[in-house]
């Protein structure tokens, strides 16, 4: 990890060549419909209905646990990988609370994310324990915890599965870095394991990261102990990450993302 002294635009410049899932839009254009993050927290919110009906039917899932299990995983693994990645690259942390983050659907998940005021907090002043303390916080405590309540309330769908999607997405955000072209595997794999040690205890028990090496590639991946449901979709098709699988067959669907063979769902 560097030094917390790069500029905002070096940051966002560098987290958009780690590919779509971190790129960050700076401001907003209302005629690109722009969802407010923030109006997400609340579960009677039109904002929640519109996301929720959106994934239901660009995934056919079936269920209204299913489809928010859906949205959890995805939304941890794009919406606040940005901030992950930062902190992991150069020690700092984008504002992502909330209140400072809009989204625009795509057909299954986000389009794409936008900071309302792009800018960098703990920069400097802040112990490197200090600003890891802050991210967790705007990432979890007032962001990816407080949705997951949302959620728990529209659809019933359990507070460990919720978690595990959590937990997904957040392990997502290091590990499809660390398969990007010229990624520092050891890099993003130190800065998981210290982000992990400062998140509850039970998000760690929730997954475990492994490193594979194949075809002269390495890259990290992770092995989920919940369930996201997304075989109960019409499609009946499970996820490459599914717990249904055993570890043996994760770890060669895995094997064939490294080779450069067919991504399975």
């Amino acid at each position: 990890m560097t030094h917390p002294s790069a500029d905002l635009t070096a940051v966002l410049e560098t987290l958009a060549g780690y590919g779509e899932r971190y790129r960050l839009e700076a401001g907003l254009e209302p005629e690109k419909d722009w969802i407010a993050a923030d109006r997400l927290l609340d579960p009677t919110s039109a904002e929640l209905t519109q996301v929720l009906e959106a994934e239901r039917v660009g995934s056919g899932q079936v269920s209204s646990h299913a489809v928010a299990l859906t949205v959890m995983a995805v939304y941890a693994g794009t919406v606040t990988a940005p901030a992950l990645l930062a902190w992991a690259l150069y020690g700092v942390v984008l504002d992502v609370r909330p209140e400072n983050v809009a989204l625009r659907l795509g057909d299954h998940g986000f389009k794409a994310v936008a900071l309302r005021r792009p800018q960098l907090v703990g920069v400097s002043g802040m112990t490197g324990d200090e600003r890891l303390g802050l991210l967790v916080k705007q990432v979890l405590d007032d962001h990816l915890f407080p949705l997951a309540d949302a959620m728990r309330v529209r659809s019933r769908a359990g507070r460990r599965q919720l978690n595990g999607g959590i937990a997904q997405g957040c392990a997502a955000a290091f590990g499809a870095a660390s398969r990007s072209s010229g990624a520092d595997v050891d890099v993003l794999q130190h800065a998981y394991d210290e982000f992990l040690a400062a998140c509850p205890q039970e998000l760690g028990r929730l997954g475990e990261m492994i490193r594979l090496a194949e075809g002269g590639r390495e890259g990290l991946f992770y092995l989920r102990r919940t369930c996201c449901l997304f075989y109960t979709a019409d499609h009946g098709e499970k996820c490459a990450s599914c717990c249904l699988d055993s570890v043996e067959e994760r770890v060669t669907n895995y094997r064939r993302i490294l080779a450069g063979g067919a991504i399975p769902h």
